[in-house]
């Protein structure tokens, strides 16, 4: 991660510039004022600034107000009277009093580590999320896009498998197994070693087999402790 260094103080930024040699930070840049740190910004990107709070004429705090989109900040101040109106900035992680000890930066360190972590998850999360809207299946050598809200069951037909959904039925050369991974499986459930269903899509159960508009579909003895465990029962 690149990092800046703003403070004032010679002596604190070169503490702070020896303590990141430990770390995985690289030391882009410092500054000795906030105003010449936010020049920099406006045509470079960095990971996160080792803020000082009170510099002469432009403080960290001026600092994060001025930046739409302020990198994470570490604050480093001798002042531990601000620190509840530091945490009111949602890109400040950690607040350090001076002078800051070896152990005490490897903790901020590592929040910045779990911080980073997370928004990387997120954005994970976020990309999966949007590719379980649909899949593209090879029908007839053409990749046709299906809406997977939209499949009401899969049947296994030999070496295919056929696609069912409202409008239309598609017959692709897989397996149930290589669909079954692609499927959110909140919603799909595998009930017989030849069928998946769409189980929002029930209209009802009876013995041991499941209606789906007009489908009636068969539930194996194996899977049905599975089925009757997703349902929303009174």
């Amino acid at each position: 991660m690149n990092c800046l260094i703003i403070d004032d103080d010679a002596a604190a930024r070169l503490i702070i510039r020896q303590l990141c040699k430990n770390t995985e930070l690289i030391v882009k840049e410092e500054f000795s004022s906030a105003i010449e740190a936010i020049k920099f910004l406006n045509s470079n990107s960095i990971d996160v600034a080792f803020l000082d709070i009170h510099m002469p004429t432009f403080s960290g705090f001026d600092f994060m107000k001025t930046l739409k989109n302020p990198p994470k900040v570490i604050l480093t101040t001798s002042d531990k009277n601000h620190a509840l109106e530091a945490f009111e900035f949602d890109c400040v992680i950690d607040y350090l009093l001076k002078p800051i000890g070896v152990d005490r930066f490897q903790k901020a360190i590592a929040k910045l580590s779990n911080v980073s972590s997370e928004k990387l998850n997120t954005k994970e999360t976020e990309v999966q999320k949007e590719n379980k809207d649909f899949i593209f299946a090879n029908v007839d050598k053409r990749l046709v896009k299906i809406n997977i809200p939209e499949i009401l069951l899969i049947e296994a037909k030999g070496d295919y498998i056929s696609i069912k959904t409202e409008k239309k039925s598609f017959i692709v050369h897989a397996t149930l197994k290589k669909i079954e991974e692609k499927l959110p499986s909140d919603i799909f459930l595998r009930i017989h070693r030849s069928y998946i269903i769409n189980t929002s899509e029930i209209i009802d159960i009876e013995d041991n087999s499941v209606l789906i508009q007009k489908y009636v579909i068969p539930i194996s003895r194996s899977h049905k402790p599975a089925l009757i465990k997703k349902l929303n029962l009174l």
